[in-house]
């Protein structure tokens, strides 16, 4: 007998939560003071760690995430779910690949503001949410859509830690605020929330075929 497939409701719950998460990180990090400094100071200490061949590391780390790498992530986890029988995974993940990051770029200019500067280290107004932690994220949570079940806890502590690296290399090379780059995370989990609401509600209305490689989202 065929498994039933899970409800919507409990990714569209988390969705929920990522809005909520975004606007309570953009709220803080805009109109608290007292945040507005402690998030320039914790981007000063990260920049204290950029010494030896950390810089050379972190610039390799952001460069896996490059337009034309992320384009090879996209394909290869396309390809990886239709080999599984899994073509609504492929849509899924080549939509959610592009249009992730691409909200976090349009985003931007609309959600600018200041930030303020500790030592010189200045970061431009339209910063919030970072493109490449989204990115990363994303990255992280389509993988993990695409890979087996049984391989899915190791997959999803590789993507956690690239996307940790992500992160922790925006902060070294001072290209975001801690704030941007949560806000990234954040928009990231609500894209993969969205989408796995969508597979799941697709599921529900449209059965795949008996013997249809499709393990559970």
């Amino acid at each position: 007998m065929r498994p039933v497939p899970r409800a919507p409701a409990g990714a569209l719950g988390i969705a929920m939560l990522c809005v909520l998460g975004l606007a309570a990180t953009w709220c803080v990090a805009q109109l608290v003071p007292a945040a507005h400094a402690r998030d320039a100071r914790a981007l000063y200490d990260f920049t204290l760690l950029n010494r030896g061949n950390v810089e050379w590391v972190t610039n390799g780390v952001l460069d896996l995430l490059g337009t034309v790498t992320a384009t090879i992530w996209t394909l290869v986890l396309v390809a990886v779910a239709l080999k599984r029988g899994r073509p609504r995974v492929a849509l899924a993940v080549a939509l959610v690949m592009a249009l992730a990051p691409l909200s976090a770029e349009v985003l931007k200019p609309l959600l600018a503001h200041s930030h303020a500067v500790v030592d010189g280290i200045y970061i431009k107004a339209a910063s919030w949410p970072s493109g490449h932690s989204t990115a990363a994220l994303t990255l992280a949570f389509c993988a993990v859509l695409v890979a087996p079940v049984r391989m899915r806890p190791a997959v999803l502590a590789i993507g956690l830690a690239f996307a940790a690296a992500v992160g922790f290399s925006l902060l070294v090379l001072a290209w975001h605020m801690p704030s941007d780059v949560l806000g990234g995370y954040l928009l990231g989990s609500l894209w993969i929330s969205l989408t796995v609401a969508a597979l799941r509600a697709s599921e529900r209305r449209w059965p795949l075929a008996q013997g249809t490689s499709q393990a559970a989202y």
